[in-house]
């Protein structure tokens, strides 16, 4: 069988069984034992297939992943995360669009921390959108800022989403979580000067009103009691990453524990809380860790019968330059993400995309990072990114889908910069995982 027909046989199979409903996890099962059985010998190929892919589930780089979750799944069931989001918007005052930073600030904390922006984009859709409403604020002033924060919560460790990547891609984990340090600042530099922008030439789309005044006194209370508390986890887990005090896993379990911690010590920890927390990180976690069995024997597959080593030939023969050949594969993962969620994605490309990146002479840590940008963006582009169709569904009943891709495009604009930027000067990502 040619390399084409193999690769077409198998990508085929996945995308069919997706279209008729099965989990992605189990039609990428599926289809690794159809493609096991024509290519690996059987039975015997099966076995040694299912074998290779527990294997792959030992990897002590999956630890941080279900440390992450419960990290974040606990910041929110305690109400840790509501006392932050509360105490950055009283201490922002009566800034013009405070809502709107608040919604960047302590939404790109809380989706940094839960690792699912389905998730953060529907919560925060549903808690601050009809406030903002109800404030006057334009679309664009409510919804934007919300379908942004992902972007940011994607490359800001910890990212759980950059830990899995690392591991399908088998790029070092704190490299890479270490990588999105200072272009996740300057993509959050970018929101607020949209933000700042917007409010100025438009001063009716956050219209101002009166709020409760608090004295430098109180402000500091907040800021020490409610804010700093719940940023010295991360802070802390970032900074002994980098200065190599501790590795990814340590800094999961540390952050988790401090989270634990925090919970205890502003009395909200319960046995109720607890158990959600433990549930809602079980819950992802089995379904990272199936994603990485069912891309662990994919691969091998690929390998096996020869589709990777003959794609990565015919890609190569076109006589196009290395970052025409990065453009394309971004373009890839924006139709993808049309139709799919970001796992399946990374599940479907990360095979394909990392030999013929290593081939083209890409550093793996930066071209990882060039792919957590390209899995956020497509979740937003217009007309079809999954994102826009969770802020339709929590939006309220009056929002279009021309509002949402309006509020949309500024953000998808400030990615889109940090990407060019990231092309021109990889030295912003690979600065500090060098040191």
């Amino acid at each position: 069988m040619e390399w084409f027909e193999a690769l077409g046989l198998l990508i085929g199979s996945i995308l069919v069984l997706m279209a008729i409903g099965m989990p992605v996890a189990l039609a990428f099962l599926a289809a690794n034992i159809i493609g096991a059985w024509l290519f690996m010998g059987g039975a015997r190929g099966v076995t040694l297939m299912l074998n290779n892919g527990f294997g792959s589930l030992t990897n002590f780089a999956l630890v941080p992943i279900p440390l992450f979750l419960l990290m974040g799944e606990i910041f929110f069931h305690t109400g840790l995360g509501a006392r932050m989001f509360n105490a950055i918007d009283k201490l922002l005052g009566r800034l013009s669009g405070r809502l709107s930073y608040v919604t960047v600030l302590g939404g790109t904390a809380f989706s940094t921390l839960s690792g699912s922006s389905m998730g953060s984009t529907a919560l925060l859709g549903s808690l601050m959108v009809p406030e903002m409403t109800a404030r006057g604020y334009k679309k664009k002033m409510s919804i934007g800022p919300i379908l942004g924060t992902g972007g940011l919560a994607i490359i800001i460790p910890p990212s759980a989403l950059a830990v899995l990547l690392a591991t399908l891609a088998r790029v070092d984990v704190g490299a890479l979580l270490i990588a999105g340090i200072i272009p996740g600042l300057i993509l959050a530099c970018f929101y607020i000067a949209t933000i700042y922008i917007q409010t100025k030439l438009d001063p009716d789309a956050a219209p101002a009103y009166d709020v409760e005044t608090y004295s430098l006194g109180q402000k500091l209370g907040l800021l020490f009691k409610d804010i700093l508390p719940m940023l010295s986890v991360m802070v802390l887990i970032v900074f002994g990453m980098v200065g190599g005090l501790i590795t990814p896993s340590e800094a999961a379990a540390f952050g988790a524990l401090g989270v634990l911690l925090l919970a205890v010590v502003f009395r909200c920890l319960t046995w109720v809380a607890l158990k959600r927390s433990i549930i809602g990180a079980l819950r992802v976690s089995l379904m990272a860790y199936l994603i990485v069995f069912g891309s662990a024997t994919f691969s091998q597959l690929l390998a096996f019968s020869g589709a990777s080593s003959g794609l990565v030939r015919w890609a190569t023969s076109f006589d196009l330059a290395p970052i025409a050949m990065l453009l394309v594969m971004f373009g890839v993962l924006l139709l993808l993400g049309m139709f799919m969620e970001q796992i399946s994605m990374m599940l479907l490309t990360v095979p394909i995309f990392f030999p013929l990146a290593l081939t083209l002479g890409f550093d793996p840590v930066w071209f990882a990072l060039i792919i957590l940008l390209a899995l956020e963006i497509s979740f937003t582009t217009p007309p079809f990114g999954l994102l826009l169709f969770v802020m339709k569904g929590v939006a309220p009943k009056d929002t279009t889908m021309r509002e949402i891709y309006a509020a949309a495009f500024p953000y998808i604009g400030c990615s889109m910069l940090l990407v060019f930027l990231l092309i021109l000067f990889p030295q912003l990502a690979l600065w500090l995982p060098s040191l």
